[in-house]
């Protein structure tokens, strides 16, 4: 490619303190929901999204779109939150193809327990250390970025502006 526009050095710099940042995020959420709640942070997001669905019900299609994730590994988690009692799976009546998702009671219960964690969590790596004008500048940050990377706006799970 001979039209590749390079990054310069502080691009290149920039580039990579926010990918290390984005990964060590990543990890130390899941560290402490496991640690904390007994569950890995992705399973903790489906639950979050089922609590904000109405009724507490989504589709699997949905959710995996919402989660970004595969299918197959959607089930994977879904079954596992359904063996723990946190959600219930049934097909909708009257279309024995789409399957619902439901989150419980016991479910709720078990978000609401892990919530004050995460939450501490969040804000010790990300908010306590950031300037009121910083996070402003994450904000838009994020959301030009959002821009790129969901430009139709199709991600349901995506915070409205």
């Amino acid at each position: 490619m001979t039209d590749t526009r390079w990054l310069d050095e502080g691009e290149q710099r920039a580039w990579r303190s926010f990918m290390t940042a984005v990964n060590l995020l990543e990890a130390s959420l899941d560290r402490q929901l496991r640690r904390d709640a007994g569950m890995p942070h992705t399973y903790y997001l489906a639950l979050v999204m089922l609590s904000e669905a109405p009724d507490r019900t989504r589709t699997m299609t949905d959710l995996a779109r919402i989660l970004r994730s595969s299918a197959s590994r959607l089930s994977h988690a879904v079954a596992r939150l359904e063996g723990d009692g946190l959600v219930r799976r049934y097909k909708r009546p009257g279309d024995r193809r789409t399957t619902l998702v439901e989150l419980t009671p016991e479910g709720l219960a078990a978000l609401r327990d892990a919530a004050p964690g995460h939450v501490t969590e969040v804000r010790r790596i990300v908010f306590d250390t950031l300037s009121r004008d910083q996070v402003g500048q994450l904000r838009e940050i994020s959301e030009a970025m959002l821009g790129a990377l969901d430009p139709r706006h199709e991600d349901p799970g995506r915070p409205p502006r």
